[in-house]
């Protein structure tokens, strides 16, 4: 499933975004095959959301 197919259904519109900060993170398979999702560990989210500042961009919008 794609970010459309998981997202859209559900609220209207779904987005792939890319943070600078996220960069040191992995992609891990999540919910099937073909989903990979950003792998933060629990005990590093405040500290990831901390830094959850300036330029989020859009990679993708789906509708």
């Amino acid at each position: 499933m794609s970010a459309a197919e998981l997202e859209v259904p559900a609220s209207g519109v779904g987005y792939v975004t890319r943070l600078e900060f996220a960069a040191g993170y992995p992609d891990r398979q999540a919910g099937g095959r073909t989903i990979l999702e950003l792998w933060v560990p629990a005990e590093e989210l405040d500290e990831f959301n901390r830094h959850i500042v300036g330029r989020i961009d859009v990679v993708r919008e789906f509708r």
